[in-house]
């Protein structure tokens, strides 16, 4: 008896068009939908449910919610709105959608003059898919005019990389909490999914609460279907190198970079040591380059295809290159430094082997690291007192921009402005045309919060330091940290460094670390001093306003390093950094090493020199300077008088005086503030210690320990030329 063909039924045909959707969208005939994709999309297109999935990098979360829209597209839902946190994600996911048949546009920061195109697309139904990064929420245009219609229509809305939302992940996005407002204002029936791959069990819950946010008063809020897989990639092998020095990775990095096998990234933690190492490594006959949040738009979209296509060994990057870069057949990531979390960690290595057999995952971890994880630590949300006055700054009537809010508020502009973000989404502020007015809505300060966010990050980061000095397996202790819930007790994963599966070059020649040391040491950066003062001076007593006239400007000038590089950085760090008991910075003559390297920069700067066989006095060139200025320093008075007396020397030209705080013992004023306010700090305290007649006509090198905002060089250079002086030329060890 021959069996009857089972009837099909509207699940089975549901199914069958999501299969085929697949199909269109990898360009494949062979592929099948993996029961975690099936049941999230069956729950969105059948039950129009709210749905979190949580799984590892190249599982196929885009896959879900590209089938999702072209199912619900074809039984006649509206377009389905992914807020996408990066431009390279957004140009992947363009791709894919278009092989699918599915026409996606995206609005960015990128793409400004085709915005009223996009927009007028979406109101003529000629879009299936719109991309939006979360910044576009708060845009106020598209917050008032565009959002209110997509959401009324929207058929399915997608928050990718959704950990973004939650405070506790390792990237916390203030934008991304204005998701919660967005959710909360969609009308009945119309599905969400939110995906991430990197969501330990906290981080996951906090999401999960929030994306089940609804509009019904006293309401429970809706039901979220959480569906959370296993971490472990087959094709990562993991291990950490321990290695002396910056010398010695990069040394390491020369000559085995070209051994591994297909192309890669190599993460740094700053912008200068991405554009050091990358500069070192050309050097070194390697095709590579340098990927930075400094890389411009375009570029940054060229080197991506040159990394795709295999046509660079490596990109040299910071976690500008992460999220959403799509290289199934990446073959190795290698960290120089150690990201300060976990998941941070995980989910940059997750760009490696998802379309190959074997990738390999090396940590170069370095002794700057703790220092750099302090720094982006200090740009946690602020202290209530300054929220507080960022609050009675603004008014409830008329907006006020950044800029002249920052001469209210004693915050670093890009800190002030996540706070407004976050304000916001509070409801203590709204973002307006032509800046923020205050809402007059009750705040609380949830110090309790913050200071729990705070700690997980010192956890994480005593985590990650528990990571480099691992004995057991390394897969199955990342596991085990981001909570994998099909982790089993007692596994390894036979492929790390730890369980014997895989063994990176040793460490480098004496000969290779000497050439990298030397490549190292350079010295010389450029220092421009400021063209502009700040908006609304006059709001803090300083009547200075606009572009700085040229008769009153420093010539740009040169410093040894950056303090957040490799090479000449770490000496620097190490002097600048050091404290005594009582927590005040240690003073001293210059460092011996610093002094050589002084003078270098000193023989190397052109512009410097006149006449003679070559540079410096010996060689009978001539400085152009006619005499030396010293800052005077109110923490390291001994290091800056013993740096400008010793160049003075050097030069052959006399030690004209200082230019100095008014009051010896006044407190140096805090750094760490933005641009306006440190400028009136400056400008207040600074005066001319030698009679104009001592400068008059001269020019003058000016000497200070270490510049960041640069404003004391600026406001130093303004009284030296309304002296009389004819040029001044900025000198520094460090700039922050």
């Amino acid at each position: 008896m021959v069996a009857s063909p089972a009837p099909v039924t509207a699940a089975s045909s549901l199914r069958l068009d999501a299969e085929g959707a697949l199909r269109d969208l990898v360009g494949r005939a062979d592929v099948a939908l993996r029961e975690d994709q099936w049941t999230a999309i069956s729950a969105l297109v059948e039950r129009q449910a709210r749905a979190l999935v949580v799984q590892r990098t190249g599982w196929g979360k885009s896959a879900v919610y590209f089938v999702a829209s072209r199912l619900l597209r074809d039984r006649g839902a509206g377009p389905t709105v992914i807020v996408s946190p990066l431009l390279a994600l957004m140009r992947d996911q363009i791709a894919a959608a278009a092989r699918a048949g599915i026409r996606a546009v995206t609005v960015n920061s990128a793409n400004v003059t085709e915005w009223d195109a996009v927009h007028a697309s979406i109101a003529a139904g000629e879009v299936d898919v719109l991309l939006c990064s979360p910044e576009r929420l708060n845009n106020p245009q598209f917050r008032d005019e565009v959002l209110p219609r997509l959401a009324a229509d929207a058929g399915l809305v997608v928050i990718d990389e959704a950990h973004c939302i939650s405070d506790w992940g390792h990237d916390f996005r203030p934008d991304y909490r204005r998701i919660r407002t967005l959710l909360a204002d969609l009308p009945a029936g119309i599905p969400v999914l939110a995906t991430t791959a990197t969501a330990n069990a906290r981080v996951t819950a906090d999401v999960a609460e929030q994306l089940g946010v609804t509009g019904s008063a006293g309401g429970a809020g809706a039901e979220v279907l959480v569906l959370r897989g296993a971490l472990d990639r087959e094709s990562l092998h993991l291990a950490v190198l321990d290695l002396p020095d910056p010398a010695a990775r990069v040394a390491w990095l020369a000559s085995s970079l070209g051994a591994l096998d297909g192309s890669g990234i190599v993460y740094c933690l700053t912008v200068s040591a991405a554009e050091e190492v990358a500069s070192q490594l050309r050097a070194a006959g390697l095709e590579v380059a340098a990927y930075t949040g400094q890389t411009d738009p375009a570029e940054r979209e060229r080197l991506e295809g040159e990394l795709r296509d295999n046509r660079v060994k490596a990109l040299i990057a910071t976690s500008a290159l992460g999220m959403g870069f799509d290289k199934p057949d990446l073959a190795f990531v290698v960290h120089l430094g150690a990201p300060s979390s976990p998941i941070a960690y995980y989910q940059q290595v997750g760009r490696a082997g998802r379309g190959v057999e074997r990738a390999v995952v090396a940590l170069l971890p370095g002794r700057e690291d703790r220092a750099i994880w302090e720094w982006f630590g200090s740009q946690a949300f602020p202290p209530e007192e300054t929220v507080r006055a960022t609050l009675a700054a603004l008014s409830p009537d008329a907006p006020t921009s950044v800029p002249a809010l920052e001469a209210r508020v004693d915050l670093r502009r890009s800190r002030l402005e996540a706070m407004l973000k976050v304000l916001d989404v509070d409801g203590a502020v709204r973002r307006v045309q032509g800046g923020w007015i205050a809402t007059g809505r009750p705040w609380a300060y949830d110090a309790e919060r913050y200071a729990r966010v705070a700690e997980a990050r010192r956890s994480e980061e005593r985590t990650m330091l528990e990571y480099q000095g691992l004995a057991g397996c390394r897969m199955a202790f990342l596991r085990r940290v981001l909570d994998d819930p099909e982790l089993e007790d007692g596994w390894r994963c036979g492929r790390c460094d730890a369980c014997g599966g895989v063994t990176l070059p040793g460490a480098p020649s004496a000969q290779a670390v000497e050439a990298a040391q030397a490549g190292l040491d350079r010295v010389g950066v450029e220092v421009v001093a400021r063209r502009q003062w700040p908006t609304g001076m006059d709001a803090l007593g300083l009547d200075l306003r606009g572009r700085i006239p040229a008769d009153e400007q420093a010539s740009p000038g040169r410093a040894v390093a950056r303090l957040d590089g490799l090479g000449w950085s770490g000496a620097l760090r190490d002097l600048f950094e050091t404290r005594d008991e009582s927590g005040r910075p240690v003073d001293g003559e210059t460092p011996v090493p610093l002094r050589t390297a002084a003078v270098r920069v000193l023989r190397d700067w052109d512009a410097l020199w006149v006449g003679g066989s070559g540079a410096g006095p010996e060689n009978g060139a001539r400085p152009v300077v006619d005499g030396v200025i010293a800052v005077r320093s109110a923490t390291r008075p001994l290091l800056v008088d013993h740096l400008a007396g010793g160049l003075a020397r050097w030069l052959e030209v006399p030690l004209l005086g200082a230019v100095g705080p008014a009051d010896a013992f006044a407190d140096p004023g805090r750094h760490d503030v933005n641009s306006a306010v440190r400028l009136a700090g400056v400008a207040r305290r600074l005066a001319l210690e030698v009679s104009p007649g001592t400068v008059a006509g001269r020019r003058l090198l000016l000497v200070d320990d270490l510049t960041d905002s640069g404003w004391t060089l600026t406001v130093a250079a303004r009284l030296l030329r309304r002296a009389g002086a004819q040029e001044v030329l900025p000198f520094v060890l460090g700039v922050r």
